[in-house]
């Protein structure tokens, strides 16, 4: 039984790894693939995919929704999701979000994706639950990196001014 137990723990960390931390730097890295454009969805379709099939992948044992075959069915099905949800953050396509609604969709994925995890707490599988948590850390470190990207960029751009002039920026205080 402690072996299963390991097992489940090791499957929920790497499952969240692979949605949190692989998948993004894998669609980053190939942002530029025309494959994205002919598979992007808007994020307002992107993120609800991705926390209902989560949610499902983690929970639907406990509430009797998994499908036979288990983690070989959703795993695939996760992936694609978080595959769709990674474009409007990290790839050039037409449903990609601008800095504003990167860091808003980025900020309002993480604790909803960790809605589930808190579940398994509740059910009385801690440790599991928290491998997951702690897998899907990297959610907000990319919305905390694409924040500050964000401020930084729009600093640069005041200090410039108006069309690129040094010392023309309203922001600029001497």
């Amino acid at each position: 039984m402690e072996h299963s137990a390991h097992a489940s723990v090791a499957a929920m960390a790497w499952s969240a790894v692979l949605v949190a931390a692989v998948v993004p730097a894998a669609v980053r890295c190939l942002r530029h693939s025309p494959l994205w454009e002919r598979i992007s969805v808007p994020a307002g379709v992107a993120l609800p995919l991705l926390v209902l099939t989560h949610a499902w992948t983690v929970l639907g044992d406990a509430v009797g929704l998994a499908p036979p075959g288990g983690a070989r069915v959703t795993e695939p099905v996760l992936l694609a999701a978080a595959v769709l949800f990674w474009l409007p953050a990290a790839a050039r396509t037409r449903h990609r979000l601008d800095d504003p609604g990167r860091c808003l969709y980025l900020f309002l994925a993480a604790p909803l994706l960790d809605l589930p995890a808190v579940g398994m707490v509740a059910a009385g599988h801690t440790v599991a639950g928290l491998a997951m948590i702690v897998g899907m850390l990297p959610v907000g470190i990319a919305a905390a990196a694409v924040t500050w990207s964000w401020v930084n960029r729009e600093e640069r751009e005041a200090l410039a001014g108006p069309a690129g002039h040094p010392g023309g920026g309203d922001l600029l205080v001497r």
